[in-house]
């Protein structure tokens, strides 16, 4: 991280606690490492000597995804990029869809998908119109995308979103089931299904629902998010977490990118190569 993205992040974190030793870690460092984690993928034990030491960076994330960290982070830093972008604080339009994943060694609640004839778990996520993660869930491969919607709703309180009323989804989320599950636990949201037209082979980017599209792939830079490498669905919806943290951190405060000499200055012309 840059100066300015450790100053944005560095009064969201928790500070430490009064009793005990004295924190002597570097949280900046952490964040890096857990950034560097996610980014670059790798085991927790392959991480470089320049960090602290793996189970101290692996004893963070676990603390910070016991505590709701890194959701009380995208919380607070998806309003400052959609006011920057021009937008309301808070939605009014959401995209859900669901990714199929291979998982490395197992693991706990696996499944195969039968759609997708892939045996792993499966990433269930709500963005907004941005493309900015409202809420993730990870379930095995075989959970009905409806029901695991069920899940992923609960995590989106209407007193936080109170302007969401319209969720875009595909054919899997056309289920009476659902629509129940919305009315009885007074979610105000309706789920629109847009598939594409009939006959239709070709791709064809569907309103709103390419938005989530671009954000699996926005995920798909992350290595360590190629493949399910946790060992439990809580561990695996919590990396997905943080690159949706990244991702925000870096519009905020976009890093400077150097110029190669070759194309600095305007107007510069190769010369004409002289002939033989």
């Amino acid at each position: 991280m840059t100066d300015a993205q450790w100053a944005l992040l560095q009064p969201l974190l928790p500070p430490p606690e009064h009793r005990g030793r004295p924190r002597k870690t570097d949280l900046r460092e952490i964040v890096n490492a857990l950034f560097y984690h996610a980014r670059e993928g790798g085991t927790w034990r392959a991480l470089p000597h320049d960090f602290p030491p793996w189970k101290t960076v692996y004893n963070y994330f676990q603390w910070w995804t016991w505590d709701g960290i890194w959701q009380s982070l995208l919380d607070t830093l998806r309003p400052q990029v959609r006011l920057k972008a021009g937008h309301l604080p808070t939605p009014s339009v959401a995209a859900i869809d669901s990714q199929s994943v291979k998982t490395a060694e197992g693991g706990r609640e696996c499944g195969t998908d039968g759609g997708k004839k892939v045996y792993g778990r499966k990433r269930h996520i709500l963005v907004d119109t941005l493309g900015l993660l409202l809420a993730a869930v990870v379930t095995a491969a075989n959970v009905d995308d409806a029901r695991a919607a069920q899940k992923v709703f609960a995590q989106v309180r209407g007193r936080d979103f109170p302007r969401l009323r319209v969720v875009y989804g595909d054919v899997r989320y056309h289920s009476p089931l659902l629509d129940r599950w919305l009315r009885a636990h007074r979610r105000p949201y309706r789920v629109v299904v847009r598939s594409r037209a009939p006959g239709e082979k070709r791709f064809v980017p569907l309103p709103v629902r390419w938005r989530v599209e671009r954000t699996f792939a926005w995920q798909g830079r992350y290595r360590a998010l190629s493949k399910d490498y946790e060992h439990i669905p809580e561990s695996a919806a919590a990396v997905v977490k943080v690159a949706a943290v990244h991702h925000p951190l870096r519009r905020l405060r976009p890093k400077r990118r150097p110029h190669s000499q070759r194309f600095r200055f305007k107007g510069h012309r190769r010369k004409p190569a002289r002939p033989d």
